[in-house]
């Protein structure tokens, strides 16, 4: 039984601050959790930012798609009163203020970036990535990771061997031949981390990143299935249990 699994804050400690802000990344780095998902898109000018939706209208208080809007217009918006007026000073971050965040803080948390491409094609999302990743050198703290395979086969093919996670939902029979096809490990949800298939993926040598598990109840049943890593919501809820920090 693997009791040592790697605890990720999903879009950041996002139970309890708005997803995807920076005071999501602080509070969840104060938890010493193992790392950070978060998701990131293209602006009309090809900017980085750091956002779950292809829509502003439910994490802001604008209208409209990402892609509509340059980086300055979007730093305009409150992205964090939606959650709670505490949070009006939040804004869209980009994945460079999330990087140099990382240097200023020294931290060595992995973060798990989401290239939100599978609704949306973002021409060159997976260049500018990369390329701000070896900017600061983060090659070794990095996880990408998208329902898209196209854009993790291109990933691949320009970047040989940064990690990678071929997201998907529910029990595919598929998914290992795909990740393996293209040097990647499984994102997955404890429906698969549990079944046959999952337990064929660990012996074929893939680690299971599971999303998103917010019970402590599910948390121990993946502990006992020897996950790689679990994604949360509420890092704090499992702070009393045994996983890397």
């Amino acid at each position: 039984m693997n009791t040592s699994i790697d605890l990720y804050a999903h879009r950041g400690f996002s139970g309890r601050y708005p997803e995807n802000t920076m005071i999501a990344f602080e509070e969840a780095r104060k938890m010493r959790v193992s790392g950070i998902e978060l998701d990131v898109q293209l602006t009309k000018d090809g900017e980085i930012v750091v956002i779950h939706d292809e829509r502003i209208d439910r994490t802001t208080n604008g209208m409209g798609y990402v892609q509509e809007f340059s980086y300055k217009q979007l730093r305009l918006f409150d992205a964090g009163s939606w959650y709670d007026s505490r949070f009006s000073k939040q804004s869209i971050p980009t994945l460079i203020e999330v990087f140099e965040w990382m240097m200023d803080k020294k931290t060595e948390m992995t973060v798990n970036i989401e290239l939100k491409n599978d609704q949306i094609y973002y021409p060159k999302l997976e260049e500018k990535v990369l390329r701000l990743i070896d900017e600061f050198d983060l090659e070794d703290q990095v996880i990408l990771s998208s329902f898209n395979y196209d854009s993790l086969a291109k990933v691949r093919s320009l970047h040989s061997y940064i990690s990678t996670g071929f997201l998907f939902e529910g029990v595919s029979e598929d998914a290992i031949g795909k990740a393996k096809s293209i040097g990647a490990h499984l994102h997955c949800d404890m429906s698969f981390a549990l079944s046959s298939y999952g337990k064929k993926a660990k012996q074929e040598g893939l680690d299971l990143r599971v999303y998103t598990i917010n019970e402590l109840n599910d948390f121990l049943k993946l502990q006992q299935a020897s996950v790689k890593v679990v994604m949360t919501d509420y890092p704090n809820r499992f702070s009393s249990t045994m996983f890397k920090g």
